[in-house]
C-alpha cells in the first residue's frame, strides 16, 4: 500500500493513497505512530479526497533522529567523485543529515548564495525501519523494513568539502525532499532492482539501478544494527548513482528557477523548484 502524510483544510493527516484519491487513516496522529503500531491501518470509508485537493508532505515530516546516509555506495559515483577530487576511489561511508533537512515532495528548495554556491543533486532510495533492530543478520534484515520512499540528498558541495565531515554540507534546512509517499515493503519484494532517475529542467542527469549498490540494504541494516539500535521510523538512505553536478565537466549546480525531479520505479517522483533565499 501507499501511505502519505498530507494537509487538507488546515489539518495534517495520514492517508492511504488509492486510484481515486486519498483516504484518511483513522486513529493515528502521524506516520511514526502508524509505523510503531505495526498493524494494518483502519481507513475512513466516508470520504476519499482527490490528490489534486491536498498538499502532500514528506511521509515523515520530522524524523525523531538524524537520517542515516550511505555515501559513495554506487561504484560509478564513487569513481566520478574520486576523479573530480583527484583522489583514489574510497569505500562507502556513513554520515547523517539533520531532521530539519526534510522537505515536502513538491516543496521549494531555497538556494542562498550567502550559504552555498555549489548546491548539487543526489537521487536516492530511502528505507524506513519498522521495528526495533539490534544485531540483525543480513538474512533477516528486510523483515525490519516498513517501506520505501524517494529522497534527494541535496548537498552544498562547498560546505561538504570544507572539512572531513559531511554533516554541515548535507544538513541545510530543506535539503532533503522526500516522498511523495511511503510504499510498504510487501509491494517491493526486491528493493535491489529499482531504476532511479534524476532530471534537472527535464534533462536526465542521473540514471541507475539499485542492483548496482556496493553495500545492499540488508548489509546496511546488519552493519548499523551491530553498532546501534535502529528504531521504528528511522530513515536510511542508500547512496546515489553517477551523474552528480560537481563531477561534471564543467561542474553544474542548481540555481534559482531550476526544477529538480527525482524518480524511482514502483514508488513515485518528487518535483522541487529551486528558489532564491
Amino acid at each position: 500500500m501507499k501511505l502519505a502524510t498530507y494537509e487538507y483544510q488546515g489539518q495534517v493527516s495520514v492517508g492511504l493513497v488509492r486510484e481515486d484519491g486519498i483516504a484518511r487513516v483513522e486513529g493515528v496522529p502521524d506516520m511514526l505512530t502508524l509505523i510503531e503500531q505495526g498493524v494494518p491501518p483502519a481507513v475512513s470509508a466516508r470520504k476519499v479526497i482527490p490528490l489534486s485537493q491536498v498538499k502532500l508532505l514528506a511521509p515523515i515530516p520530522r524524523p525523531r533522529k538524524n537520517i542515516f546516509a550511505l555515501g559513495r555506495n554506487y561504484a560509478d559515483h564513487a569513481k566520478e567523485s574520486a576523479g573530480a577530487r583527484g583522489e583514489q576511489v574510497s569505500p562507502p561511508v556513513v554520515f547523517t543529515k539533520a531532521p530539519t533537512t526534510v522537505n515536502a515532495p513538491f516543496g521549494d528548495i531555497v538556494v542562498d548564495p550567502d550559504v552555498s554556491v555549489q548546491v548539487d543533486w543526489e537521487v536516492e532510495l530511502a528505507v524506513i525501519i519498522s521495528r526495533r533492530a539490534r544485531k540483525v543478520s543480513q538474512r533477516d534484515a528486510l523483515k525490519f523494513v516498513f517501506g520505501y520512499t524517494v529522497l534527494n540528498d541535496v548537498t552544498a558541495r562547498d560546505l561538504q568539502n570544507r572539512t572531513s565531515q559531511f554533516f554541515v554540507g548535507k544538513s541545510i534546512d530543506g535539503y532533503c525532499p522526500m516522498g511523495p509517499w511511503l510504499v510498504t515493503a510487501d509491494e517491493i519484494p526486491d528493493p535491489q532492482n529499482l531504476d532511479l532517475t534524476c532530471r534537472v529542467n527535464g534533462i536526465v542527469k542521473q540514471h541507475g539501478n539499485t542492483r548496482d549498490m556496493l553495500y545492499s540494504i540488508a548489509f546496511m541494516i546488519e552493519d548499523l544494527s551491530r553498532l546501534m539500535t535502529l528504531e521504528p521510523g528511522d530513515i536510511l538512505t542508500t547512496g546515489t548513482p553517477a551523474g552528480v553536478g560537481f563531477a561534471r565537466k564543467p561542474p553544474e549546480f542548481l540555481k534559482p528557477g531550476d526544477v529538480l525531479e527525482s524518480e524511482i520505479a514502483k514508488i513515485g517522483a518528487l518535483k522541487n523548484r529551486i528558489v532564491s533565499g
